[in-house]
């Protein structure tokens, strides 16, 4: 499986915004945005005014880094819009908003989505009473995501919860904190979903 390596701080500063990929350190005054709120590399700090194609390039590539998937991954996720009903790019983004990881994500089991995926990975996360370990496995409305007892008393776990707890959580999500338990109530609509891309650009891309 294809992973990224390098520091996550050099996406967000890439894309020129707070992509919210290590989880509190993000909100303190250690974001790489705060302290260097430019482009990494030799050339930087160069003013640049972008084409068409670089601004659907640039949307594309922050959707992907957002979500953690890669370019073949992110591919087969518009090719899978492009066959739904609806607006393909909303369409997009309620598939990558119901891969296991985000879910696990959104329901503040996980500070980030890269925390997220490591759950699911060690298999902490049970899908209607069944296991699965699967980061990319899209749930469905109604099913219920449950964190496993043996992680119940995760230290990290049970801060992440707490500090959702307080924030508040999606409509679309509902978390039973007495049986560790999330459900999808329904597939969000667009305006449910709190990320700042432009997917017009990134159908506009793959279009082409």
């Amino acid at each position: 499986m294809g992973r990224y390596h390098d520091a996550k701080c050099r996406l967000c500063r890439r894309e020129g915004e707070k992509l919210f990929l290590k989880g509190a350190r993000c909100a303190t005054g250690k974001c790489a945005i705060d302290r260097r709120n430019y482009a990494p590399g030799q050339h930087g700090q160069a003013r640049t005014k972008l084409s068409t194609y670089g601004q659907q390039l640039r949307e594309k590539q922050k959707a992907k880094r957002i979500y953690g998937v890669l370019e073949r991954q992110f591919r087969r996720y518009f090719a899978l819009a492009d066959r739904y009903r609806g607006v393909t790019g909303t369409v997009l983004l309620q598939l990558l908003e119901r891969r296991l990881d985000n879910l696990v994500y959104r329901l503040g089991i996980g500070a980030s989505r890269c925390q997220a995926r490591q759950i699911v990975r060690h298999g902490h996360i049970m899908v209607n009473g069944r296991r699965v370990n699967i980061p990319s496995f899209l749930a469905r409305p109604g099913q219920d995501i449950m964190l496993h007892e043996s992680a119940r008393a995760n230290k990290q776990i049970l801060a992440c919860l707490e500090e959702t707890n307080s924030r508040g959580r999606l409509q679309w999500l509902e978390w039973n904190p007495d049986t560790f338990t999330g459900r999808i109530l329904s597939v969000p609509s667009r305006e449910d979903i709190p990320v700042s891309v432009k997917e017009q650009l990134i159908v506009e891309l793959y279009s082409k």
